[in-house]
C-alpha cells in the first residue's frame, strides 16, 4: 500500500483549530477575498479592524496551505527587488516611502502576535546575513546604502564575531539586522485566521472558486456546492493560481523553494548556532536556516520551477546544509517539502484595481520571498482602500501586471536562475 506523504514540519506541528466549513448555498456579502494566505488573511483581518463586516473568505484547500504556511517564517523589512534596484527605478523618496511599508508591516506583525496571542513560536533576535564570499565591499555597500537612504541601520559583524554566532568556516564576515524575526507561518497564518474570522470574517475552506463573473452590478462567485454574491472582489492566491482572470494570473511566475527540518540535535544545535538569530547568505542562489524550539535546524534553499518530492529536496538540501556544517552531513531529516511562491518579472508586489468591467475587483500578488511584511503592508492598503477609499495602494502603480510570457517565462527564470548559481559557484572555487 502507497504511504501517504510526509507532512511539512509546519503542518506536523500546526495549532489545532475547527476547520471552516465549506460555502454551502447562496449567499451574499459586501466583499469576498479569495486565497487563505497572508495576502488574503491581512486584507481579511485589516478590513475587520476597521470595522467592516459582512467579509467572506474562501480557501481552495486550508488556511495556509500555500507559501504562506510553507516558507522559512523570515519576518524582515524590503521586497524582492533589492533597495538598490528600488531607489535606482523610483528615486530616493518614492523607494523609501515603500520601504517604510515594510518597516512598518514588521512592527504590526509584532503587534498582533501580542493582541491576539498568536502562538507562532516567535523568535525577535534579528536576522545576520551571513557573507559567502572573501570580498566585504558588497556587505558594506549595502550597509551603507540602507543607513544613507532608507535610515536603516544594521550592525557589522567581523568574521571573529559572526564565528562565534554561527560556526562555521564558510562564512568570512556579516550584518545582522535587528528588526527582523522568525515565526512558525503556518501558526501565524491560523492566528490572522482566528484574529479576522472572531471579528466577523466568514472563512470557507474547501471551497475553490471556479467561476467569477458580473451578476448585474455585483460579482458572482462558484464554488462546488455554493455560490456567493458580492459588491467588490480581492483575489490573493499568490503562486496557487485560482484560474479566474487570465491577465492577473499570467502575470506571476510560481516558483519552488524547498525546506527541510532536521531531527531534534539537543546540544549538537549550540556546535553550529550561538544565536538566535535567523540566517541567510550573500549568494543570489542563497541557503538559509533557522533554529527551532525543539532544537532542530529548518534549512531551505534553492529556486526552481519544479515542485519536487520531500526525497529529491531533501538530497539537494542535505548537501547544501553539509557545506556549511560538515558535522551535520549525516544528521537524520526528519521533514522535506518544498512550496510554489509568486514572482513577477518586475520583482515586485502587484497591487491594482480593476477598471470598468472588472470595476470593484482588486488583487495583490507577487510577493517573491519576501511575503510576509508587504503581505502585511498590502494587507493594510487594500483594507483602506476598499474601507476608507484610501488611495495609497497606488505607490504600487509602476509595478502593474507585466505578462510573463508562459512558459517561455519559466524557463527564463529557470536559466536565470542556473547561471547566477554557476556565477556564484565559479566565484566560490576562485577564492579556493
Amino acid at each position: 500500500m502507497k504511504q501517504p506523504p510526509v507532512p511539512s514540519y509546519y503542518a506536523a506541528t500546526a495549532t489545532p483549530y475547527e476547520k471552516h466549513a465549506p460555502l454551502q448555498g447562496r449567499q451574499e456579502a459586501r466583499i469576498a477575498i479569495v486565497g487563505g494566505g497572508y495576502a488574503g488573511l491581512n486584507t481579511a483581518l485589516g478590513l475587520a479592524e476597521r470595522g467592516v463586516r459582512d467579509v467572506v473568505l474562501l480557501e481552495r484547500e486550508r488556511i495556509g496551505f500555500g507559501a504562506s504556511g510553507r516558507n522559512g517564517g523570515f519576518v524582515f523589512a524590503g521586497y524582492s527587488l533589492g533597495e538598490q534596484a528600488l531607489l535606482a527605478q523610483l528615486g530616493e523618496t518614492r523607494a523609501r516611502a515603500l520601504f517604510g511599508l515594510t518597516t512598518a508591516a514588521v512592527a504590526r506583525i509584532r503587534a498582533r502576535i501580542a493582541q491576539y496571542a498568536i502562538a507562532c513560536d516567535a523568535v525577535d533576535e534579528g536576522v545576520i546575513w551571513a557573507n559567502w564570499f572573501r570580498d566585504p565591499e558588497v556587505l558594506r555597500q549595502r550597509q551603507q546604502l540602507l543607513a544613507e537612504h532608507y535610515d536603516v541601520q544594521w550592525d557589522w559583524l567581523p568574521q571573529e564575531e559572526l564565528r562565534r554566532r554561527v560556526r562555521s568556516d564558510r562564512y568570512r564576515d556579516g550584518l545582522y539586522e535587528r528588526n527582523a524575526l522568525h515565526l512558525h507561518p503556518l501558526n501565524y497564518a491560523i492566528g490572522l485566521a482566528a484574529a479576522a474570522s472572531g471579528q466577523g470574517v466568514r472563512m470557507h475552506e474547501e471551497s475553490e472558486v471556479r467561476r467569477l463573473r458580473r451578476e448585474g452590478s455585483r460579482w458572482l462567485l462558484s464554488t462546488p456546492q455554493g455560490e456567493l454574491l458580492v459588491e467588490q472582489v480581492v483575489l490573493a492566491c499568490g503562486g496557487y493560481l485560482a484560474g479566474l482572470r487570465k491577465p492577473i494570473d499570467r502575470a506571476v511566475l510560481p516558483i519552488a523553494t524547498y525546506v527541510m527540518a532536521t531531527e531534534p540535535l539537543g546540544e549538537r544545535l549550540g556546535e553550529c548556532l550561538a544565536t538566535r538569530a535567523a540566517v541567510y547568505d550573500s549568494r543570489f542562489a542563497f541557503d538559509y536556516y533557522r533554529p527551532l524550539p525543539d532544537t532542530r535546524l529548518l534549512w531551505g534553499g534553492r529556486i526552481s520551477v519544479r515542485n519536487r518530492s520531500p526525497h529529491a529536496v531533501q538530497r539537494l538540501l542535505r548537501h547544501d546544509l553539509a557545506r556549511v556544517f560538515p558535522k551535520l552531513k549525516d544528521v537524520k531529516i526528519d521533514y522535506a517539502w518544498s512550496g510554489l511562491m509568486s514572482y513577477a518579472r518586475h520583482q515586485m508586489p502587484q497591487l491594482g484595481r480593476g477598471e470598468g468591467d472588472d470595476a470593484g475587483l482588486w488583487w495583490a500578488q507577487a510577493f517573491g520571498g519576501h511575503g510576509l511584511a508587504p503581505t502585511c503592508a498590502a494587507g493594510e492598503l487594500l483594507a483602506a482602500a476598499i474601507a476608507e477609499g484610501d488611495e495609497g495602494w497606488k505607490q504600487f502603480s509602476d509595478f502593474g501586471l507585466a505578462n510573463t510570457h508562459k512558459p517561455f517565462g519559466l524557463l527564463a527564470a529557470q536559466c536565470n536562475y542556473w547561471w547566477q548559481q554557476a556565477r556564484d559557484g565559479f566565484k566560490t572555487r576562485l577564492e579556493g
